[in-house]
């Protein structure tokens, strides 16, 4: 799904609420996708229908929703796909052979069936409820239901964070916040011993108080927990719902709902279940909307003060999936004041420390498949640059990072053929300085690799840069581009 757009579709669909559809799409972005889409349906139109009667804006009113529903009825072919639309491929999933799972420890992409893990019992320290993903109301009601669950199986009992662990809560927004006091939600979780934070970016970013220390294990509600995001590179980190955030923090270790009811005999139950497997598939879809794979395009020539062509060390990194966070660390993605020499020595902090040691000065940066994958933060390429990258190969990158790079001036090119060459050769090490040169010919759309001896050991074709994209790398990026013209249209 690398750079499409995910349709979301069938009868499963209609069972999750705006909040579950919202997770999803946000999640996408983990696949490498631009979005995650789902049509318009009944759940939606009652939930703006609910929102519009609580909150009335100037945009989510009575009369807009009223008109939106009448739009909906009267005319549903311009709010779902097309009979005859096509796609590159349909994945499916059988939603009934699903059950709870965990990701992690620190990546996204690696999930353990939760009735596998609960039997070993990962004991944590940390837990959290927070973020703008996964902690709206109706999280926030799930985990606080959790509690209340726990309470009734458990009367006159106090109900509360297991010694050790640190659980901390924090709505999505000020509205959220609200919601959460009025149901009774939010006051169950701090009786239950959870630490409120205020509404926006914290610990899921590495950001304010409660971050996860050396050594230490958390356990999240957000979309995101690779090393080093929410504390120490040295912690790991799980994600999970917020009923099985809110079970693990009162058990001391990772577990279900179920456990933290039942208690022991939860336990037993878990160590003797055996996880059913998950049905899934990918079929192929239609020739003509098939996802092709980058390639050159017609000739073109370099405008004034564009460079025909770049040479510099090659400076491989052979991960797939490195993610934005590795790339510039989210703790400092808010610190405005941070100079250019600091993002030299940060860069690729998260993924390898020594990357800004070795980096040189007009080094041609080649890496895996899925480059720049994750959140879009400019300053995943803003770094580079300051590092003195101009260049980056890989395998394939995230749309979302190709554009915000070329817009602050970084080329992004993609050659699946040079990534398996090197692979071939190069096989360890996070950072590689190759010993080779890399001669890119920007505008003949071609790079040839030179050994220590000067001779050429390798040549492929690669994307040739067009002049739009030409235009803004020699304007230094898409804002100084777009005073230019604004300048010239005033002149």
């Amino acid at each position: 799904v690398l750079n499409h757009a995910v349709e979301f579709a069938g009868d499963g669909v209609h069972a999750l609420a705006v909040e579950d559809r919202l997770a999803l799409s946000n999640m996408t972005t983990e696949w490498g996708a631009l979005a995650g889409l789902f049509a318009v349906d009944e759940t939606v139109l009652r939930w703006y229908e609910a929102r519009a009667a609580a909150r009335p804006t100037q945009a989510i009113n009575a009369a807009s929703v009223a008109e939106l529903r009448r739009s909906v009825e009267t005319d549903p072919a311009l709010w779902t796909a097309d009979a005859d639309a096509t796609y590159a491929k349909r994945l499916w999933l059988d939603l009934s052979t699903l059950t709870p799972h965990v990701s992690g420890p620190d990546t996204v992409k690696a999930a353990t069936p939760l009735a596998t893990l609960e039997p070993r019992r990962v004991a944590i320290q940390k837990a959290y409820v927070v973020s703008c993903v996964n902690s709206r109301a109706k999280d926030l009601r799930e985990a606080a239901d959790v509690v209340r669950a726990v309470q009734r199986a458990h009367p006159g009992q106090k109900v509360a964070a297991a010694a050790g662990v640190s659980w901390y809560v924090a709505p999505a927004s000020s509205q959220v916040l609200a919601d959460a006091q009025a149901s009774g939600d939010w006051q169950v979780l701090l009786d239950a011993g959870a630490r409120p934070l205020p509404p926006g970016c914290g610990p899921c970013i590495g950001l304010g108080v409660g971050l996860l220390e050396d050594g230490e294990v958390g356990i999240s509600a957000t979309n995101r927990n690779y090393k080093g995001r929410m504390g120490s590179k040295r912690a790991h980190t799980y994600l999970a719902s917020p009923a099985v955030v809110a079970a693990s923090a009162l058990r001391g270790y990772i577990c279900s709902p179920a456990a933290a009811i039942k208690g022991d005999a939860a336990d037993a139950a878990a160590a003797s279940a055996e996880p059913s497997t998950v049905s899934y598939g990918i079929e192929s879809g239609s020739p003509s909307s098939s996802a092709l794979p980058a390639t050159a395009s017609a000739a073109s020539s370099a405008i004034d003060g564009f460079p025909a062509a770049l040479s510099g060390r090659l400076v491989f990194l052979p991960a797939d999936n490195l993610n934005t966070d590795g790339i510039y660390p989210g703790k400092y993605t808010y610190q405005d004041d941070i100079t250019r020499d600091q993002m030299r020595a940060i860069v690729m902090e998260n993924y390898d420390p020594e990357f800004s040691r070795l980096v040189q000065p007009e080094d041609v940066v080649v890496a895996g498949a899925n480059f720049g994958t994750g959140s879009s933060r400019e300053q995943a390429a803003t770094a580079l640059l300051a590092a003195g990258v101009r260049l980056v190969i890989c395998e394939s990158a995230s749309e979302t990072f190709k554009r915000n790079a070329v817009n602050n001036g970084l080329l992004v090119l993609e050659s699946p053929a040079l990534v398996s060459w090197l692979r071939a050769r190069f096989d360890s090490g996070l950072t590689i300085v190759t010993g080779l040169d890399a001669r890119v010919a920007l505008t003949a759309g071609k790079v040839a690799l030179v050994d220590s001896a000067g001779a050429q050991v390798f040549e492929t074709a690669i994307p040739r840069i067009g002049k739009a994209a030409q235009e803004i790398i020699v304007a230094g990026g898409l804002e100084n581009w777009v005073r230019q013209r604004m300048a010239a249209a005033a002149n």
